[in-house]
């Protein structure tokens, strides 16, 4: 069904119908192939019949299957540390979303309802069995979206981990929006300055532009609390480069949720939910949210999600940053397992701290 990747750099991707060049204005992995470095789980890709997935996999088949889907400008390789810790105990799988790391770009076609439907047909032609579905941001969103129109019996839990359920959206019933939050800002800055399929690619004019053209704001709040400054080194940092800023786009502009209402969704959820609730501050002068989601509005993810008759486990983690499988796998992996082995799918894990080298390819 899919075929790996030998090496980075000189290798050649083959599908189940051999090699894949691009048509139609689609860009394969073959097409960047200088932005790639190896990692530590061999990388295989998948033909979705629209897309070429690329994915990772760890552990047994005899054990439960994860499904653990990144975040935006995140690829399969952030959750390393992750898969690592859970291998002995889970069948784990990474993904790259289109539009993101190996995996096909496809522009004017990034939406909520294509992701999710490319995962329903990746857990159909690859994992093959019933999953647990774990997602960050965005992805955590897709990991609501599997959890309320994945094909029946697909899905055994989920977990939101941090999403920007209703913040990500231009007019949510209930909340900040999309552009009362960090994201919207820096989408439009990405989407100017990197420009689609990196058409523009223009790093030094964005990050002199910075300061210029993210809001007041942002930047007063962030110093007032003592936040590291939105921002990346003059060499974007491998993630950035793997990923296609029209993602951002379709995103700040509302076309990526525009036929996915996040509480129409949120009212067909069928399995239990575990909702992991990171860092956020509303800024106290605007009004505006530092963070992916509210309060308010993770309270009303959770009346909907209840209102379906599924369990809402919500934990609050207001020290830990909106990524935290990837810098703190030890918490990331120990709340996952012991809310899963409460549910008896699979066993809980309690790995002692260790320190962790950052993924980041370099």
């Amino acid at each position: 069904m899919s075929a790996s990747i030998p090496t980075p750099h000189s290798a050649t991707a083959h599908g189940e119908q051999g090699e894949h060049k691009s048509k139609g204005g689609y860009i394969e992995w073959m097409d960047r192939k200088d932005t790639f470095f190896s990692h530590g789980f061999p990388e295989h890709i998948v033909d979705l019949g629209e897309i070429r997935m690329n994915y990772a996999v760890a552990g047994s088949s005899d054990n439960p299957a994860l499904l653990l889907i990144p975040g935006q400008t995140e690829s399969w390789w952030t959750y390393e540390s992750a898969m690592r810790l859970l291998a002995d105990s889970y069948q784990v799988y990474a993904v790259d979303l289109r539009g993101q790391g190996r995996s096909t770009w496809t522009p004017g076609r990034y939406s909520l309802d294509i992701f999710g439907n490319d995962l329903v047909r990746f857990i159909d032609r690859v994992i093959g069995r019933p999953v647990v579905v774990s997602g960050l941001s965005s992805g955590g969103v897709l990991s609501a979206w599997l959890s309320a129109f994945a094909s029946p019996g697909q899905i055994l839990a989920a977990v939101y981990e941090d999403p920007p359920l209703f913040s990500s959206q231009k007019n949510p019933p209930i909340g900040h929006s999309i552009d009362q939050t960090f994201a919207g800002p820096l989408f439009r800055l990405w989407t100017k300055w990197l420009g689609p399929q990196w058409s523009i690619g223009n790093i030094d004019g964005m990050m002199d532009a910075m300061r210029r053209e993210m809001p007041n704001w942002l930047m007063e709040a962030q110093t007032a609390l003592g936040l590291p400054p939105i921002a990346f080194e003059r060499r974007p940092e491998l993630r950035l480069r793997e990923y296609d800023p029209e993602w951002a786009e379709s995103f700040w502009t509302g076309k990526g949720a525009a036929t996915c209402d996040h509480e129409t969704m949120l009212k067909q959820v069928k399995v239990p939910v575990l909702f992991t609730h990171h860092s956020r501050h509303i800024d106290p002068r605007s009004g505006n949210l530092l963070g992916a989601i509210s309060d308010l509005q993770a309270r009303h993810v959770q009346r909907l999600v209840e209102g379906t008759g599924n369990s809402f486990t919500y934990i609050s983690l207001p020290d830990q940053p909106h990524n935290m499988h990837s810098p703190d796998p030890v918490t990331y992996v120990t709340t996952v397992t012991t809310w899963l082995a409460g549910l008896g799918l699979g066993t809980a894990i309690h790995p002692k701290p260790t320190a962790t080298e950052p993924n980041n390819g370099e």
